[in-house]
């Protein structure tokens, strides 16, 4: 019962609740404010243009929202007066809808926020499709749109404007709750009645969630002036805490071992519970630190991990006693990574709890953060350079140009009814670039009409109070744009009846539109859904070299930091931070190309075992080289030359696997390794032999990663 208080409470303040609070209040205020004054047609037009400005409303730093909205308001006011002359005559509508289809789908080169842009776009010609206008009055009302859109930018800009730091605490706050989700699953490899390759899929999964939300929050803090250059409490303390927040995820990465054979030497002692069961108390700890960002509350630290930890460590030695010194190193190694992950726990309750914590404390400079984001170029030649059949966002474009005109022509002959727009609508929202994307928004606008449908249904029967059903009809607005992001299922059974209950207060028949909506939801989504199948269609395994490749390329690299900086070059910990992030990201990308691929036909889905191989591969891979890089980077260890050796030898295997993947070579110059005397080679201390017994696991999976490469390509 805690735990579900718990998560109500985070959900509320979440930046999800946050943002379906303010679009839902930036849509509805000119509405209610106009209609004091008997003027609610304008109200409903005015909010008509803030609820297409608000699809560009995503996160990200305020500068960018500012920009996108300002570029989507004059696209806005160009797309309604066009639509309004196109609409006059039927074969110009039809063109229009062709050619903006195509146009504003393009948008998707220039990145997620450009993509927003082009919906909203596209938003505001469905609706102006069937608004019956007389020439005469196109511009007004479509200055008027703009006016709405207008409005809405500036009301968002001045929500964040009261709260500048807010965005980024949510976003923060949710990355700390979807790190303690991996952690929960890394303690199921501790044990030993959990299934290993079940654990794997997982993990892979949740990384996913992770590294999305750790760039959503760079995106926040490393674009932002105000957050690096700032120098007050409440932006240095999110920097520090996100920086200290990576690093711990590194350690989680870290803590991977060969668990089969751990399990096979230690099932029997009981330390593998034990472990399994810290580890879980400081997911615990950090679901606290997620609330204390998210509620910006103070919370006393509640566990000592101290004293847990030095248990273990006595279980560790008792161990010890009865084994060779060699056979529980392994189990000290991870005594030593749960020992780092509590320090980074107890550091960031620090920043939250103590006045004087950060005055000794500075943030770097700009330039620093500024590499760890990526800047979208938004040249002109890039639109050009991708008007071709081999480039995704082409195809995607041609598939939504040529299905739209499908729904337009559906909608004027086949749906009859007085709002057949729907049809595109449901079409412009369901036709995603990837097949298993809008296979997926196909089955949850379905599932989501019919449902909210039947509960819009019940509470105008049974509901006949005005004032009773105007409160659920906020409230279903609040719930469709708070579940958005979050869960679009639930989006969608809160938007429906929202919207029936709107065009009730509109005059119009419920069961009418009830029925009408929920067969041009239908209408468009199979059109959608035939047409993702047919209509040039992109499939992930025509992508996955590619996705290969990038992840391969990341770990030689990441690799090759670490072997410069053992040989005795000085390395910026900036640029071993940057191969870090590039290794995870690339992981992730990697991840959810498999998960998109599982959803596609069974036709469609080329070795996905051998794939599925490789994604468990990589991620044994660059967790073991974290494990690595923490004891020589971190801990400044010189390796034995043999290690050198091994690590060189990986990286060449890796290089033959890029070139497969029809990669380009990875020249690094690390030196030649000391060779030694036969004589004068010292013994390899304890350390030293599990570091070389663990660059010999990564040479074992570097080889198995090739040979899986083999299978992947045939």
């Amino acid at each position: 019962m805690k735990l579900n208080t718990r998560e109500i409470k985070s959900f509320f303040y979440s930046q999800y609740f946050s943002d379906g609070l303010r679009i839902s209040a930036g849509i509805l205020l000119p509405s209610l404010l106009l209609l004091e004054f008997g003027m609610f047609n304008l109200g409903l037009t005015l909010s008509l243009g803030a609820l297409c400005i608000c699809v560009i409303d995503n996160p990200g730093p305020v500068l960018h929202k500012r920009n996108s909205m300002a570029i989507g308001n004059l696209c806005l006011f160009i797309v309604a007066v066009t639509t309004g002359f196109a609409r006059l005559n039927v074969y110009t509508l039809g063109l229009e809808i062709t050619l903006f289809s195509f146009l504003f789908s393009m948008f998707t080169v220039y990145g997620n926020r450009a993509a927003s842009v082009g919906t909203s776009s596209l938003l505001i010609m469905i609706f102006m499709m069937d608004k019956a206008l007389p020439a005469s009055g196109v511009v007004a009302y479509s200055a008027t749109i703009l006016a709405g859109g207008v409005w809405y930018m500036i009301f968002s800009l001045v929500f964040f404007g009261i709260r500048p730091y807010r965005a980024a605490q949510q976003t923060l706050g949710e990355n700390v709750a979807d790190i303690a989700k991996f952690l929960r699953i890394k303690a199921e490899f501790y044990n030993p009645e959990s299934d290993i390759d079940e654990n794997y899929r997982k993990l892979v999964s949740q990384q996913i969630q992770v590294s999305q939300h750790q760039d959503a929050v760079r995106e926040m803090l490393f674009k932002s002036r105000l957050m690096v250059r700032e120098s007050t409490p409440a932006s240095r303390i999110l920097v520090l805490t996100f920086v200290d927040l990576v690093d711990m995820f590194e350690q989680i990465m870290a803590t991977h071992y060969d668990y089969r054979e751990m399990r096979d030497r230690f099932k029997d002692t009981g330390i593998l519970n034990e472990i399994a069961r810290i580890i879980h108390h400081m997911a615990d700890e950090l679901d606290d630190v997620a609330y204390i960002v998210l509620s910006n509350t103070r919370h006393r630290h509640v566990m000592d991990f101290n004293v847990e930890l030095e248990k273990l460590k006595l279980k560790i030695d008792s161990i010890a006693k009865d084994q060779q010194e060699n056979n529980t190193l392994v189990l000290k190694k991870v005594l030593i990574n749960l020992r780092n992950l509590s320090e980074g726990i107890n550091n960031i309750y620090t920043y939250y709890n103590s006045k004087t914590a950060l005055k000794s404390t500075e943030v770097k400079g700009e330039v620093e953060y500024s590499q760890f984001v990526t800047h979208q170029d938004y040249t002109p030649h890039i639109f050009f350079d991708n008007l071709t059949l081999s480039s995704g966002a082409f195809k995607h474009a041609l598939r939504v140009a040529l299905v739209c005109l499908i729904g337009f022509i559906t909608a004027k002959t086949v749906a009859q009814g007085g709002h057949s727009y729907w049809v595109l609508l449901t079409i412009i929202v369901i036709l995603k670039p990837g097949f298993s994307l809008s296979k997926q928004r196909n089955y949850q606008r379905l599932i989501g009409t019919v449902g909210g449908g039947a509960i819009g249904i019940l509470i105008l029967s049974l509901i006949p109070d005005t004032t009773a059903q105007f409160i659920f009809l906020m409230f279903f607005m609040l719930g469709a744009y708070s579940f958005q992001r979050l869960n679009y299922v639930v989006s969608v059974i809160f938007m429906t009846p929202y919207v029936l209950i709107l065009f009730k207060f509109l005059g119009v028949g419920l069961l009418n539109v009830a029925q009408e909506r929920i067969i041009d939801t239908t209408i468009g989504s199979s059109i959608a859904f035939i047409a993702s199948y047919l209509i040039f269609p992109t499939w992930e395994f025509e992508m996955i070299e590619e996705t290969l490749r990038e992840v391969v390329k990341a770990n030689i690299n990441y690799l090759v930091t670490i072997a410069e900086s053992i040989s005795g070059k000085i390395i910026d910990i900036t640029v071993y931070k940057l191969a870090r992030k590039d290794v995870y990201v690339k992981s992730a990308n990697l991840s959810a190309a498999f998960e998109r691929m599982t959803s596609e036909p069974k036709s469609k889905q080329r070795n996905i075992k051998e794939v599925h191989k490789f994604v468990v591969l990589n991620h044994i891979l660059s967790s073991y080289i974290s494990t690595i890089a923490a004891g020589l980077i971190k801990n400044a260890q010189r390796p034995h030359p043999e290690a050198l050796r091994l690590i060189k030898k990986n990286i060449a295997v890796l290089n033959e696997t890029n070139k497969k993947l029809h990669g380009t070579n990875i020249d690094f110059n690390i030196g030649k390794t000391a060779s030694p005397l036969e004589t004068d080679k010292p013994e390899l201390t304890a350390d030293e032999a599990l570091l070389k017994e663990q660059l010999g696991f990564i040479n074992k999976i570097s080889y198995d990663i090739a040979k899986v490469t083999d299978s992947v390509l045939k």
